[in-house]
């Protein structure tokens, strides 16, 4: 869609309202600034965006008033779809975008995107990290750092994208189209936001709904529930699996990551050779490779990038030892799935850090899954009590309650044992009690550090 000429009302002025603002500015369109609270400075806020007599802004309730002339609004990812102002604009003629479908105007050159439940920052990452490898002209954006809008007018027709996308922005997207996509896994999350499962993997797979059958979907053959849902996807469909041994796709052969394509097989890395611990890891580089050579990235650059990877921080990220106790800070184990990944990478006892903001996740199938490897849990925040009760009904017993992150740790050094772990996986999102799971990562980390030698 051609932005130039329209009025585009800008829903919100956090950190992505303001970075969409940044962007239009320098671009032929109309701008309205909306935001709910009606103490806003309005001039201080135009002088900050350097909109002074080039924009409107308006505040408060919004109003059938308001959205008169509006073509577009920008819609925040933190703000739903379904939001009763989005649903009025809506019913006003007025089209919702979002950020990425915003960005994804403006921007040039080749793109890749990734989605899915988990693991979508480490595959972001390490395909970017391929992709700097191999081309000379590459921006990496997403939740793992800089958004989409802030660099969308620094790309050239030479440039390559990777960008980490959520469900959130997959909401509000209408011709977005990456050449290669991924979707990595599907499992229950966000359904405070989207209600059921089945409509939470449905925005999901909006991921390719613009691609062509000459283009690609990577996607993990092993999720039988993904599986299923790309059987009528329109791209081509590259397949990795950690499980079985596939036709054509990567897969493990013995435990070489192994790529099978018409002409044969093509040995990438044995699994022993890279500095990321778990099996969902291996699941993670399966899917970069793949993304990658979709990319046309050679396999002697992926394997020596994969090689040289290191963990990316706040997932199953090691800290340091303390008596000989060993901590791990995974605080982007905001849901259970990927809380159950960063448990099954444990190789000792440990003791695990869990809990936070309730978003309306069953927690049974994780404690269960702990098979023994879980010696005492210490709980905090929000769903504290709702994961004691459920441990407790499942027979798990070695449960200890604290106010903050700061006596968890704590507790849990005395609770640890020589040879030990202890691991801050919450399977909760951080809000209530930090601003973000990086804020509660580093001070994690700052907890662990202070803790006696």
């Amino acid at each position: 869609m051609n932005l130039n000429g329209k009025t585009i009302l800008i829903y919100g002025m956090g950190i992505s309202g303001k970075g969409v603002a940044a962007l239009l500015k320098n671009h032929d369109a109309s701008l309205v600034l909306f935001d709910s609270n009606e103490e806003i400075d309005k001039e201080a806020l135009l002088k900050e965006l350097d909109l002074s007599g080039k924009a409107k802004v308006e505040t408060g309730k919004m109003t059938k008033e308001m959205l008169k002339g509006v073509d577009i609004l920008a819609l925040s990812p933190g703000v739903s779809i379904n939001a009763p102002d989005i649903v009025l604009a809506r019913e006003e003629g007025v089209i919702v975008l979002g950020e990425v479908e915003i960005a994804f105007e403006i921007a040039k050159g080749r793109m890749a995107a990734i989605t899915g439940t988990n693991g979508k920052t480490t595959t972001t990452a390490l395909t970017g990290e391929i992709m700097k490898a191999a081309y000379p002209e590459v921006f990496v954006v997403g939740n793992i750092g800089k958004s989409f809008a802030s660099v969308a007018d620094e790309t050239t027709d030479n440039s390559v994208i990777v960008a980490e996308i959520s469900s959130f922005q997959l909401e509000s997207i209408l011709e977005f189209h990456p050449e290669v996509t991924a979707v990595l896994n599907l499992t229950p999350d966000h359904l405070d936001r989207h209600g059921t499962f089945e409509n939470y993997a449905a925005v999901k797979m909006q991921i390719a709904k613009n691609q062509t059958p000459d283009e690609i979907c990577v996607i993990n053959y092993d999720d039988k529930y993904l599986r299923e849902l790309s059987k009528a996807l329109v791209p081509k469909v590259l397949y990795f699996s950690r499980k079985e041994t596939l036709e054509e796709g990567i897969f493990l052969d013995g435990d070489m990551i192994t790529y099978k394509d018409s002409e044969g097989l093509h040995p990438i890395i044995r699994k022993d050779d890279m500095n990321l611990l778990g099996g969902h890891n291996i699941e993670n580089v399966m899917a970069a490779c793949a993304v990658s050579i979709a990319m046309g990235v050679s396999i002697p650059v992926i394997a020596e990038t994969v090689r040289n990877f290191q963990a990316v921080e706040h997932r199953i990220e090691f800290v340091c030892k303390k008596k000989g106790v060993s901590y791990y800070n995974d605080s982007k184990g905001t849901n259970t799935d990927a809380a159950e990944k960063a448990v099954s990478a444990m190789v000792s006892p440990t003791v695990l850090i869990a809990g936070g903001y309730d978003k309306g996740a069953d927690f049974t199938d994780w404690i269960k899954g702990f098979n023994g490897i879980i010696k005492d849990m210490v709980l905090i925040g929000q769903t504290a009590e709702k994961i004691k009760e459920t441990a407790l009904k499942v027979g798990f017993t070695n449960l200890h309650m604290c106010e903050d992150l700061k006596e968890a740790v704590a507790l849990s050094a005395e609770l640890a044992n020589e040879g030990d772990a202890v691991l801050l996986s919450p399977a909760c999102a951080s809000w209530g009690q930090f601003k973000n799971y990086e804020q509660r990562g580093t001070l994690f980390k700052e907890y662990v550090r202070e803790l006696e030698d």
